[in-house]
């Protein structure tokens, strides 16, 4: 079941940094909601990821999920990063069903629930092939499919499709929105490329650092499924990239 996130001024900084990385991040994100962070490099989008995934905690301020205090990393709120980081002497099937066998979980139970898993991502057929022998597209889709499999309330993405090509990350946005719209996950989505934030977010928080803030809020009123090519993508684009300029020239 999804969760809302509460962000509740935020700030932070690493020691021996001389200036702070993130300020005042006051946000309210609800269940089942998808956000995009967008902003350059440097700017504190990771970082927050990390606080949101309890990885980091922030020198001032609270994260709450579902009403509860993150202070430490949890399955109820997965972290997916950009590259798949496999085991690479494991199965398809062992890589997916990683965190349940963490957790202990019996093996029937994990056998039932990665069967599930590598269905909803494609994959069933692949469950016992070695991961290294699948291409970049398929090691992410093993990577969802371990992040599916603790059944999550909440899923962060740390620029998951960066590396993959155009026609294999336009397959994978467009599967994962629909994936996590079936299940009602509540996302967090960090990501460079405005396209795939207008695809997939229902709100784009767009930030700027030095240190970092949200500095602007795009809704995206789009329907789903989202045709890029049409006049209401290229205009949620076109307000994303005007408030992403706007905030540089107010720096």
């Amino acid at each position: 079941m999804a969760a809302d996130i509460d962000i509740q001024g935020v700030g932070h900084w690493f020691k021996g940094a001389g200036k702070p990385v993130l300020a005042g991040i006051d946000a309210h994100i609800s269940r089942g909601e998808m956000i995009a962070l967008v902003g350059r490099s440097g700017c504190g989008k990771s970082t927050l990821l990390h606080i949101l995934a309890g990885l980091v905690q922030p020198a001032v301020g609270s994260v709450r999920i579902g009403g509860m205090p993150v202070c430490e990393p949890s399955p109820k709120w997965n972290l997916m990063f950009q590259q798949a980081s496999l085991y690479p002497w494991m199965t398809v099937a062992a890589n997916a069903g990683l965190g349940l066998t963490f957790a202990r979980r019996a093996a029937r139970e994990i056998a039932e629930i990665v069967d599930g898993v590598l269905e909803m991502v494609g994959l069933a057929d692949l469950a016992g092939a070695d991961v290294q022998t699948l291409s970049g597209g398929q090691q992410q889709r093993v990577a969802l499919a371990r992040s599916l499999a603790t059944q999550p309330d909440v899923l962060l993405l740390d620029e998951p499709f960066s590396a993959l090509d155009a026609f294999t990350r336009a397959a994978l946005q467009d599967e994962l929105v629909d994936i996590v719209k079936r299940l009602g996950l509540t996302v967090v989505l960090v990501t460079h490329d405005i396209d795939e934030a207008a695809l997939m977010a229902d709100r784009v928080f767009v930030m700027n650092g030095e240190p970092g803030r949200i500095a602007a809020e795009v809704p995206i009123g789009m329907p789903r499924p989202r045709e890029r090519t049409s006049h209401s993508f290229l205009a949620a684009k076109g307000l994303i990239m005007s408030r992403f300029e706007t905030t540089l020239c107010r720096k």
